[in-house]
């Protein structure tokens, strides 16, 4: 069997979003690892005890090295603004607010 790479989003119940990628070919069981006190600030105790999360994968390659893989896994991040707090729970790149041209 082949070991595919891929990179997949997580989202969650709020709409916010997660994009990570897994080099070890776990589709059905690795969920990410979004910092935790993020997501336990949008889903207290009570919240967490029924909780269902949509994983998506969004790429997948059969041969390409970890830091291609990171690579666009960080492409994917900035293009569907997961590091913006409003959106998603990656925290790099740091998501960097650009002011509107008035």
């Amino acid at each position: 069997m082949i070991k595919y790479k891929y990179i997949y989003k997580i989202t969650y119940p709020n709409g916010k979003i997660y994009v990570g990628s897994d080099a070890t070919g776990s589709y059905l069981t690795y969920f990410g690892s979004p910092t935790r006190k993020y997501l336990e600030k949008d889903y207290p105790y009570e919240k967490q005890k029924e909780l269902e999360i949509k994983k998506t994968i969004l790429d997948s390659f059969e041969k390409i090295s970890n830091k291609d893989l990171r690579s666009k896994e960080r492409e994917y991040i900035v293009k569907l603004g997961s590091n913006n707090p409003k959106i998603g729970y990656n925290l790099k790149p740091k998501f960097i607010e650009v002011e509107p041209n008035v």
